[in-house]
């Protein structure tokens, strides 16, 4: 759907998701381009000039991250940013990296269930600071930092904050069937563009990520502008004053938008952020 904002609003806070937002995809690949464009950068930087709090909300760990706000310039533009990461199950301040909120669950019975329908599926949970532990080689460029080869039994052994399921020989929308026929809560999990699968805990979101950066800011949810095109932005964009899609996204999360801007190759972030900072 597509509303106006109301006259004279301006976003006191912009939610940014990262890849498919601020960055492009490479063809035929699960991994993003690793530069911002120019028009982007230049964008979020005029949005924070003016002084909007810049929140990247992403469903990566926060090791993958940091980098993104070092790109960004985050810590030129601010004493410490607030960053929400593995949609939601995690709120820090970086630089230094300090986690501020940790949600996690016991992964185990759903990793299994997913297993048993799925066998050849790899697994995939952070290992902060590291990289991740996977119980087989992901793809490359799916994942950043090291690959320590571990025993599933092991990397759902205790509580964690996000799993990362992927089964190359499966379909996103496989993915989704799955998540239905196990009973998964929709903010259980999320199905990425190819047959990636995040599960999540219980009522855990990028918009519940936001909402705790939000009342530590002092913002209500009707001040804050979010951008994202993935299924795992669906909440953010509701919960927030203006949720625009981007133009690629998928009819599910342009539904739950306000409106929709350029596709992310086309610099759509850019165009959005410029109706407000321009």
């Amino acid at each position: 759907m597509t509303e106006a904002a109301p006259d004279g609003w301006v976003p006191r806070l912009v939610a940014l998701d990262i890849d498919g937002t601020l960055l492009s995809w490479i063809e035929d690949t699960g991994a993003p381009h690793p530069e911002v464009s120019p028009a982007v950068a230049d964008a979020v930087r005029r949005a924070r000039e003016a002084g909007a709090e810049i929140v990247l909300a992403s469903g990566r760990s926060p090791h993958g991250m940091t980098a993104m706000a070092d790109t960004l310039g985050l810590h030129e533009l601010t004493e410490r940013a607030w960053i929400v990461a593995s949609n939601g199950a995690v709120v820090f301040r970086y630089p230094p990296l300090e986690v501020v909120l940790e949600e996690t669950f016991d992964a185990a019975p759903a990793v299994q269930a997913v297993l048993d329908r799925r066998p050849s599926a790899m697994v995939a949970v952070e290992e902060r600071g590291v990289g991740y532990r996977v119980s087989k080689d992901f793809p490359v460029g799916e994942l950043t930092g090291e690959m320590i080869l571990t025993d599933v039994a092991d990397i759902v052994a205790e509580p964690v904050s996000r799993v990362i399921i992927r089964d190359p020989e499966a379909t996103a929308e496989d993915f989704i069937t799955l998540a239905r026929e196990l009973g998964l809560h929709p903010t259980e999990y999320v199905v990425g563009w190819t047959a990636w699968l995040d599960l999540a805990p219980r009522g855990v979101s990028k918009a519940s990520g936001l909402a705790h950066v939000a009342d530590r800011l002092g913002v209500d949810a009707s001040d804050v502008l979010a951008i994202g095109d993935g299924r795992n932005d669906i909440e953010m964009l509701r919960w927030a004053g203006r949720g625009v899609a981007m133009g690629q996204a998928v009819q599910q999360v342009i539904d739950a938008a306000d409106d929709v801007t350029a596709p992310v190759a086309e610099d759509g972030a850019a165009l959005e952020l410029a109706r407000w900072f321009p």
